[in-house]
C-alpha cells in the first residue's frame, strides 16, 4: 500500500514528519518497507518569469531569455518556440539532476552564457507534452519551488498489510492507524449527495439469488455525465498510487478504491438489459469475456453480476466488456457491494486474475461501508462529469452482518502481555481505534469491534491491539519462571524396572513380543477350554490369524522366540519379559491389564567358552533366578513357599513347582512339559518361570532401613535327617520356620543323598541351622536344649529318625 504524506494529511492531523511516523507505523504492526520521496529533484525547480526574450546572436532557433527566479535575474539559452516575455516556466538552477539522470551547470552555448534550463512536462517527468516550454497559470507565484506549488511536496510510505488488516488498505484505513499513534481523529471525507434526477427505483433493481455469496449489494444512478479526463490533482494521486488515469467516471471508482477501501464498479448503464442487476453463481462451462478482452471459462462457485440477459462482471474481481464505461457513455450505474472474502478468494486463483478489487475483497472490506463508498462515488462523478444523481439508492442486505462483543477481562490481558495497565488505559487505546468500550466493572470491559475490523473475534485479538498501540517497546523483558521439579517416582514403575535390572544382572536379556497372539499358541500351552486364557479378548480386525487375539500369557510368546533362537543356531538362551497380559473379565467390554514376569532358560548353565562347562540348565538354576527376583522384592524366607500344589498345566510335575508367597499363589517355575514342548516344536528341553507382578508388588515387603550388624556371634547346629523319598525337601524346612522360634535365625539345606546304605524309598536331608541373640552370647546348654527340641518336633511331625 502506497501512501502519500499530502494526501493523508486530508484526513488526519499528524503530529510527527513522515520519518518518524514510518517507524511508529512499522512498531504497531505495519511495516512500512521503503519511505520515498518521488519528487526530491523539483526542490531546484522553482516557478520563474520571463522578464524578456532576444535573438540568439549566433543560432537562428536558439533565443536569449531574461528570467527572474524570485531573487535575481538569470539569463537562459532557451530553444523552445514558445517561449513569450510575461510567461511563468519551470525554471531549472544549476545543480538539478533531471529525470533522465543529466545533471545541470552553468554552460556557455554558442557564446551565450546559460545559468540554468527552462523545462517542459515531459523534462520534468510531469506529463508527456515536449513541444515546448511548460506555461504555469499567471498566479504562480514566482520564486516558489514547484514541488511546493503543484504539491508535490510529499513523502510517500510503502507500507506491507498484513492479510489479516484489509481495514488498512486504504487512505482512511492508514488515517485511523495514524490518529490513533498520534493521538488525534479522523477527519472523514464530507460527503453531500444532491439528488435531482428521477427515483432509483424506477429506473434500475437488483436481485441476490445468492444472499451467501454477495450478502450486500447497492446501487446509485447518475444520468447526464459528460466522459473526459480527470483534473490534474486526481491524476497525480491515482498515478502516486500506481493506477493509471482513465477518464472522470473509472477515475472516481478508482479513486474511492483508494480513499475508503471500498471497490465499486462503473456500469454503463444503457448497455445494461432490461436495466436491472442479478447476482448469481456461474454455471459450469459457462464463458465469460472481462475487460482485459480475455474470455473466460467460469466454474460452478464463480460468482457473476448479470444484466436481465447475462453476465456482465465477475464478482469483485472484474467487469466485462459489454458494459464498461465508454467516450459515448451519459448514464451510469455506480455498483458498491460486500462479497464473501472466500468466494473471492477461491474465484481469484482458480480463473488465474488478481485485481486491485480481488485483492481487498478477499481480505475483507467493511459491509457498512457500502453506501459510503457509492455516495461518495456519486458525489465525486456530479462535481467531475456533470448531470443528476437519481433520487435514493438501491441496498440489497437481507441479512446484515452482526458485530461481535467481547468481553476483555483485565488482569488476564496484563498477564498475558507482562503489563500492568489500568482498565482505562485498555479502554483508551480500544476507543482510539473506534472501537465501543463499556465498562463492566473494575476488571472486565465489553468491546465492540467496528464493521472495518472483521479480524477482531477474541479477547487475544484485543490484547494484541491493546500491546502495538501501548508500544511493543514498552512489553517489559522477562525471563520465563520455569519451576524445576520431577514428578513422584512411579512405585510400580519402578519395582519392574528394578527387577528388569537384576534378572539382566544374572545374564538373562529382554525381549518384546507382539500384545497379539493367536489362539493355537494359547491353546497350544495343554490349558483346559474353561480356563479364561484360553477365553481370549479377539480383534475385530486382525492383521493376520497369527495375532488374531490378545495375550493372555507370555509364554507362548517366549516359547515362540526360544524355537526361533535353537532353530537358528543359538542354543544357550535366557531371556525375559515384563509386560501387560489382557485377561478377561466376565460381563465387562474390556478385558484386566495385569503384568506378568516370565522367562525362559535352555542350553548349558555357563556357557562360557574358557571358563564353563556343559552342564545344562535344570531346575535349580531357574529356581535360583526366582529366588534373586524373591531377594528383590525383600521377600523373607519364612514367606515364601515352593510347592508341587496347583502346578500348571504347561509344567512338568516331575521338575517343577509352584511359587507361594504369605500363602498367595504367585506364579510357577519348571521344566516345560514335554507336550508343550513338541506343541512348540521345540529341539531341546527348556525351562521357565511365570510370576504374577500385581501379586508380587502388592506382596513385597517394604524397605527395611539400615539393620546394624550383629553385637554378638552365631551358634551352628545341623540337623541329618533320613527320610521318605517322596517328601518334598522344603516341608521339614517350611516346618521349622513355622515354629517362630526368637533364637532361629537362618534355616537352610546343606545336604541331599540317596544311595547304601538307605533303602531305595529313603533319602537323607541335611538342615542347617543358625542360632543367634540379639542381646547376649548363647550358651552350648541353651543351643543344645533348643536345637533338640526342634529336632524332636520335626522327627515327630515327618515320621523321620536321624543319620
Amino acid at each position: 500500500m502506497i501512501v502519500s504524506g499530502a494526501w493523508l494529511r486530508d484526513y488526519v492531523t499528524l503530529t510527527m514528519d513522515m520519518e518518524h511516523l514510518a517507524e511508529r507505523l512499522t512498531m504497531v504492526g505495519l511495516e512500512v518497507e521503503a519511505v520515498e520521496k518521488p519528487y526530491a529533484y523539483l526542490q531546484t525547480v522553482v516557478v520563474g518569469r520571463i522578464t524578456a526574450v532576444e535573438a540568439h546572436p549566433k543560432a537562428d532557433k536558439l533565443k536569449v531569455c531574461l528570467v527572474d527566479d524570485g531573487r535575481n535575474e538569470r539569463r537562459i539559452v532557451c530553444g523552445a518556440p514558445n517561449v513569450a516575455v510575461g510567461q511563468r516556466v519551470p525554471l531549472a538552477l544549476p545543480g538539478t539532476v533531471l529525470p533522465s539522470g543529466m545533471r545541470l551547470q552553468e554552460a556557455t552555448i554558442r557564446g551565450e552564457l546559460s545559468q540554468g534550463m527552462l523545462c517542459s512536462q515531459k523534462d520534468l517527468n510531469l506529463g508527456e507534452d515536449a513541444s515546448g516550454l511548460w506555461v504555469l497559470p499567471d498566479d504562480a507565484p514566482v520564486g516558489t519551488p514547484l514541488a511546493r506549488y503543484l504539491e508535490l511536496d510529499d513523502v510517500r510510505l510503502d507500507v506491507s498489510v498484513t492479510p489479516n488488516r484489509g481495514d488498512c488498505l486504504s487512505m482512511v484505513g492508514m488515517a485511523r492507524e495514524a490518529a490513533a499513534i498520534c493521538g488525534t481523529s479522523v477527519r472523514y471525507p464530507e460527503i453531500v449527495v444532491v439528488e435531482t434526477g428521477p427515483p432509483i427505483q424506477s429506473l434500475a433493481s437488483v436481485t441476490l439469488e445468492d444472499p451467501v455469496g454477495c450478502p450486500r449489494y447497492a446501487a446509485r444512478l447518475i444520468q447526464g455525465v459528460r466522459i473526459g479526463p480527470s483534473p490534474e490533482w486526481m491524476k497525480r494521486r491515482l498515478e502516486s498510487a500506481g493506477i493509471r488515469s482513465i477518464n472522470n467516471v473509472v477515475d472516481v471508482t478508482n479513486y474511492v478504491l483508494l480513499e475508503l477501501g471500498q471497490p465499486l464498479h462503473a456500469f454503463d448503464y444503457d448497455r445494461l438489459r432490461e436495466g436491472r442487476i442479478v447476482v448469481r453463481r456461474a454455471v459450469s462451462g459457462e464463458r465469460f469475456t472481462t475487460l482485459d478482452g480475455v474470455e473466460r471459462t467460469l466454474f460452478d462457485d464463480t460468482l457473476l453480476i448479470c444484466d436481465g440477459k447475462g453476465p456482465v462482471a465477475i464478482a469483485g474481481i472484474m467487469g466485462g466488456l459489454e458494459s464498461e464505461i465508454t467516450p459515448t457513455t451519459t448514464r451510469v450505474l455506480i455498483e458498491s457491494a460486500y462479497f464473501q472474502p472466500e468466494g473471492i478468494r477461491r474465484s481469484s486463483r482458480k480463473l488465474g486474475l488478481r485485481t486491485e478489487s480481488s485483492y481487498r475483497f478477499e481480505r475483507g472490506v467493511d459491509p457498512e461501508g457500502v453506501l459510503r463508498a457509492a455516495d461518495r462515488a456519486a458525489q465525486l462523478m456530479l462535481e467531475l462529469a456533470g448531470g443528476s444523481i437519481a433520487q435514493g439508492r438501491i441496498d440489497a442486505y437481507p441479512v446484515p452482518i452482526p458485530r461481535p462483543t467481547i468481553t476483555l477481562r483485565v488482569p488476564k490481558v496484563n498477564r498475558f502481555l507482562g503489563m500492568d495497565l489500568a482498565p482505562q488505559a485498555m479502554a483508551r487505546v480500544l476507543t482510539s481505534l473506534e472501537m465501543a468500550v463499556e465498562t463492566v466493572d473494575e476488571h472486565t470491559l465489553r468491546v465492540t469491534p467496528p464493521s472495518f475490523r472483521p479480524d477482531i473475534t477474541r479477547e487475544v485479538d484485543l490484547a494484541e491491539e491493546v500491546a502495538r498501540l501501548t508500544g511493543y517497546d514498552k512489553v517489559p523483558v522477562t525471563h520465563a519462571q520455569v519451576p524445576l521439579y520431577s514428578d513422584p517416582v512411579d512405585p510400580h514403575a519402578a519395582a519392574r524396572q528394578d527387577l528388569k535390572r537384576v534378572l539382566e544382572a544374572v545374564g538373562f536379556y529382554e525381549v518384546l513380543t507382539y500384545s497379539f497372539t493367536s489362539e493355537k499358541a494359547l491353546k497350544s500351552l495343554g490349558l483346559p477350554d474353561d480356563d479364561p486364557r484360553v477365553q481370549p479378548v479377539r480383534l475385530l480386525n486382525p492383521l493376520s490369524e497369527e495375532q488374531a487375539v490378545m495375550r493372555t500369557s507370555l509364554l507362548p510368546g517366549l516359547l515362540q522366540t526360544a524355537r526361533l533362537n535353537l532353530d537358528r543356531g543359538n542354543a544357550d538362551l535366557r531371556v525375559f519379559e515384563l509386560s501387560k497380559v489382557f485377561l478377561p473379565r466376565e460381563g465387562e467390554l474390556l478385558p484386566r491389564e495385569d503384568h506378568h514376569l516370565a522367562g525362559v532358560l535352555a542350553g548349558r548353565r555357563d556357557p562360557r567358552a574358557v571358563y564353563g562347562s556343559d552342564d545344562p540348565v535344570d531346575y535349580s538354576d531357574v529356581k535360583g533366578v526366582v529366588e534373586e527376583i524373591l531377594a528383590a522384592c525383600r521377600l523373607e524366607e519364612s514367606q515364601v513357599r515352593f510347592s508341587r500344589d496347583a502346578l500348571p498345566v504347561y509344567c512338568d510335575p516331575r521338575c517343577g513347582a509352584s511359587l507361594w508367597i504369605k500363602d498367595t499363589l504367585t506364579g510357577s517355575l519348571g521344566r516345560i512339559h514335554p507336550d508343550v514342548q513338541e506343541a512348540f516344536d521345540l529341539k531341546r528341553e527348556v525351562h521357565y518361570f511365570e510370576l504374577d507382578f500385581e501379586k508380587l508388588f502388592a506382596l513385597r515387603n517394604p524397605h527395611p532401613g539400615f539393620v546394624p550388624l550383629p553385637k554378638f556371634p552365631s551358634v551352628t547346629r545341623d540337623m541329618a535327617l533320613i527320610v521318605e523319598g517322596t517328601l518334598p525337601v522344603a516341608d521339614p524346612l517350611h516346618f521349622i520356620r513355622s515354629l517362630n522360634e526368637p533364637l532361629v535365625e537362618s534355616v537352610a539345606v546343606f545336604d541331599l543323598y540317596r544311595g547304601k546304605p538307605l533303602a531305595d524309598h529313603q533319602k537323607g536331608v541335611g538342615y542347617r541351622l543358625v542360632y543367634r541373640a540379639p542381646d547376649r552370647n548363647l550358651t552350648d546348654e541353651e543351643v543344645n536344649a533348643l536345637h533338640q527340641r526342634i529336632t524332636e518336633q520335626v522327627l515327630e511331625a515327618f515320621g523321620a529318625t536321624l543319620r
